[in-house]
């Protein structure tokens, strides 16, 4: 499996503060990761840093060779795309006009879309259950409406490899199922290679490949859900007393919290 990203040495954060501090890590090509770890660890700092957001402070981030700091933006845009935790766009665009813009990397200066592009932003409204939406005022949407629509722009973006932030935070359970079902099928029949912060940490086994536990910063455990979510490494970083038992329909861990209060 071949790496589609290497990051080296990388710490960064805010005001010449680092909050990660000389993390290293290879993303292969086919990864569905999803990075995990306590308010504060660093997650989502770490995801700006890898899209360009932040500057490093140290270390450099290739993607398939090339210094991502010296990739032109279109091409960088082209081949990454990022879902944030933000999901407000400061403008009151239609769903269709939000999610066309994830054609711009593909575009040339001042051209308008074309059918093609109009197509492609359909089908992937339909794919997030949105479509229906495409006519309405992005700020007429529910919080977990707009999440999707969100989704849809970056997989109109048609990327190599997708980072999300916490994509199932505004969602309700059925929405959860079905956002992650979408993107394991994407990562599984596109080749679409995707890292994602996740905070439950039974989503997170059930559908990652690799898990990233942070703690203060530093990677603290990489590896399968088998390696990472076990007993010891959660109540180490998360200081708090769990049971962690096969899920009976995945196989994989399942995380049962144990109350301190009876």
């Amino acid at each position: 499996m071949s790496v589609l990203l290497k990051i080296k040495d990388l710490s960064g954060g805010y005001y010449k503060e680092d909050v990660i501090k000389g993390l290293s890590l290879d993303v292969n090509q086919g990864d569905f990761l999803v990075i995990i770890g306590p308010n504060g660890s660093g997650k989502t700092t770490l995801l700006r840093l890898l899209t360009r957001v932040l500057p490093s402070n140290k270390g450099e981030i290739y993607y398939n060779d090339a210094n991502i700091v010296r990739m032109n933006l279109k091409e960088f845009c082209r081949k990454i795309a990022f879902v944030s935790q933000d999901i407000s766009t400061g403008f009151s665009f239609t769903v269709m006009e939000l999610v066309l813009m994830g054609r711009i990397p593909h575009l040339k200066r001042l051209q308008y879309e074309t059918k093609k592009d109009i197509e492609i932003a359909r089908e992937k409204l339909h794919l997030t259950d949105t479509l229906s939406l495409k006519d309405k005022r992005i700020d007429e949407l529910s919080a977990g409406e707009r999440q999707r629509v969100v989704i849809a722009r970056a997989l109109a973006q048609e990327p190599e490899l997708l980072f999300l932030d916490e994509p199932t935070a505004h969602l309700d359970i059925g929405h959860q199922v079905q956002t992650l079902d979408l993107l394991k099928k994407l990562n599984r029949k596109n080749n679409l290679t995707i890292v994602m912060i996740l905070h439950d940490l039974n989503l997170a086994s059930a559908y990652s490949n690799r898990i990233v536990l942070l703690d203060k910063g530093i990677i603290f455990k990489e590896g399968s859900p088998e390696e990472v979510l076990t007993y010891q490494n959660i109540e180490a970083v998360y200081k708090t007393l769990v049971l962690v038992n096969n899920n009976s329909v995945t196989g994989k861990p399942n995380i049962v919290l144990v109350p301190g209060e009876k």
